[in-house]
This record gives C-alpha cells, structure tokens and sequence, in this order.
C-alpha cells in the first residue's frame, strides 16, 4: 500500500475515534443532565374512582357554599346516635372555626344508648376516635375504621374480648357500626380521603346533648345504667366547647 493510501486510512481512523468520542461524551451529558421520569401517578381504586364521578362535584358545590374550599384543610364527623345522624364539618386552616357542610342520615346502628364494651354486643361505641383506616374494598362499598378500643374502652371494656373492627360505612345493615348507606358513605368518604390533615376526628354521641329533651332523657338512662355517667359527662362537656369554639 503507497504512502497516501495508508495516509487515508489514518485520517478515517482519527475520524471515527473522534465522532465515536463526541457521541460518548454526548450520551454522558443526557444521561447525567436529563431528569428522571415522573412517576406514574398510583391508580385510584375502582370504587372510590366512580365516587369522584358520581359525587365530587355535588361535594364540591356543597363545600364552596358554606365557605369552605374543596378539599378541605379538615374536616371533623359527629355521629348522634338517637338522632341517627351525622354531621360532617370541614375548615380551610387549623386556626379557623369549623362549618357544618351537611347533615347525612345514618340508616343503621345496632345497639342502644351507652358505649360498646365487649365483643358481640353489637354496641355501636360512644367517645372520641379517629380514622385509621381507609378501606376501598369493603363489604359494604366503602368504609371508615375506627381506633376503637381507645385508651378509654380499654380501660372499661372487657379486657379480654372489647370487640373491634368498628366501621363507618355504606349499606343499611350494622353489627356494631355505622351504616350511611352507598350514597352517603361515598360522600363522606371522599371529604376524608381528600382532606390534608390527618387524623380525622370522629365524635360518637348517644343523642344530641343540646336537644331540648335531653336531661330528660338523660336521667332516665342513667337512673338505669349509672356507669354511663362519667363517659356522658366528658361527651357532653366537649359538645358545649364545640358548640361555643366550633373547634
């Protein structure tokens, strides 16, 4: 081979190191300098999916008209069990007072006045709780559990055999937990699950403690059952500080 052919095939040589060279350093830069890819954002469950489409915009609407913004910063549930009635309240910062968003129907709580206190009296309990548990795939559509036993329960119920698995949920059929039926429990639901601040509180009352009735009522029951007494007090004591604070 002459001396210009060996010539040209050194210039070929230097040229593919050099383009070889460019295009490493190339695929180092994008490598090094292009950011990761966005996670995929986690599917929601079905039937919490369709909630959204049957009911987030009524939720919406009904938030925005008493001054609350959807979702709300919290939100706050009360439960009167005579009354069959929850009320769900929300608020847009911790330091503002709650607003009464809307009134849901309870269509079933087993049971009667005065607190669960061992498995299988299909008590629905009474007292101060919170929501722990976000279930998608409940037997009744959708449901809330409760931290029941709290620390009180323990203290007073059986302590062997308290009962457990105390749910707010849909359907109209209750074994110790509260049922709002599909529709209801599809809007209360949501407000929690979208809802910033955890946990959520959940308030459970025999009766209504402001009701015109109520001392009546109230003696009555614990001329019966005298144990109720101390639990009742508490429960009515933080109704008057809600209703005076609205927080």
């Amino acid at each position: 081979m002459n001396r210009r052919g060996r010539g040209a095939r050194a210039w070929k040589l230097l040229a593919w190191l050099a383009a070889t060279a460019v295009f490493g350093c190339a695929a180092f830069f994008l490598m090094k300098h292009t950011p990761p890819p966005r996670p995929t954002p986690p599917v929601e469950p079905e039937r919490v999916a369709a909630a959204r489409l049957r009911c987030g915009v009524r939720l919406r609407d009904a938030f925005e008209k008493v001054g609350v913004r959807w979702p709300a910063d919290e939100i706050f549930l009360r439960v009167m069990k005579r009354e069959r009635q929850l009320e769900l309240w929300a608020r847009n910062e911790r330091g503002e007072s709650f607003v009464l968003v809307e009134t849901l129907p309870v269509l079933a709580a087993s049971g009667g006045p005065g607190p669960k206190r061992r498995e299988g009296d299909l008590q629905v309990p009474e007292g101060f709780y919170e929501v722990v548990r976000f279930n998608p795939l409940s037997s009744f559509h959708l449901s809330l559990g409760l931290n029941y036993p709290n620390a009180y329960d323990r203290a007073h119920a059986d302590p062997v055999a308290p009962g457990s698995d105390i749910f707010i949920h849909g359907g109209a059929a209750s074994i110790g937990c509260v049922a709002l039926g599909d529709d209801g429990i599809e809007e209360i639901y949501l407000a929690a699950l979208d809802s910033r601040v955890r946990p959520v509180r959940v308030h459970l009352f025999p009766a209504k403690v402001d009701a015109p009735d109520w001392p009546a009522w109230r003696d009555a029951q614990l001329a019966e059952h005298p144990e109720f007494r101390e639990l009742w007090d508490g429960l009515a004591a933080a109704w008057t500080r809600f209703g005076r604070e609205r927080r």
